[in-house]
């Protein structure tokens, strides 16, 4: 079998096995910034930390995409073999992929979301992907953020019951029937800076936002519970 073929048929799958337990969870959002109330023209980076990648493509394409108010967007996934699996699969919710890491293809990607960005695209990023450490936001983020000066929208996610793959990140499978928490931080504008230092400033601020994001997220299911 064909690598793509391969891709697409294991992407087919994927996809309607997530579809099917998805359609079985509850969602509770919690969107202080009232992103989801705003006019499709405005535009974002969202970044999530990798183990909660899971639920993302159907959230987005469930509550962020409607069909009266369509968004279009693409993923960074990695140049490897996994990334093309990634991609064909996010492309069953009508997310596009750009190739590339801080490893491969990491100037090209960086462009390609940039001009993506700037077309009119929202990016969706995994800062601690694909290898990790978990939780330590790559800087990479904050480059796109400032070239292409779109704001960054952080996700924070919450499963009240769920499997974890073994793994760097301990990737997480929400249960059937749980409740999935998810909190998204206003729209945040990252500054130019001008030295090594205000850079990792910049990147140390919005790592730890990251963090407040999952904590809200959690801390939202047990203050219902």
């Amino acid at each position: 079998m064909k690598p793509a073929t391969k891709a697409k048929l294991i992407s087919y799958v994927g996809a309607t096995l997530v579809k099917l337990l998805c359609s079985t969870l509850r969602f509770r959002i919690h969107d202080p910034g009232g992103f989801l109330k705003m006019p499709h023209t405005v535009k974002m980076t969202g970044i999530f930390w990798h183990n909660t990648l899971f639920i993302i493509p159907w959230f987005y394409s469930r509550y962020m995409s409607r069909k009266d108010c369509p968004r279009h967007s693409k993923a960074l996934t990695s140049a490897s073999k996994d990334g093309e699996i990634l991609a064909a699969f996010l492309e069953r919710f009508d997310i596009g992929a750009i190739r590339g890491s801080s490893s491969r293809r990491g100037a090209v990607a960086m462009l390609e979301m940039v001009r993506t960005s700037e077309a009119g695209y929202d990016i969706a990023i995994t800062p601690d992907g694909p290898r990790g450490p978990k939780y330590q936001l790559n800087p990479g983020v904050i480059t796109l953020a400032q070239k292409a000066k779109i704001p960054v929208l952080a996700f924070g996610v919450f499963y009240s019951r769920f499997w974890a793959l073994r793994g760097w990140d301990a990737f997480r499978i929400p249960k059937p029937f749980a409740t999935v928490d998810i909190h998204m931080l206003p729209l945040e504008y990252i500054p130019d800076t001008d030295t090594p230092e205000a850079f990792e400033a910049q990147r140390a601020r919005l790592e730890k936002m990251m963090r407040e994001a999952n904590h809200y997220a959690t801390s939202k299911y047990h203050d219902a519970h």
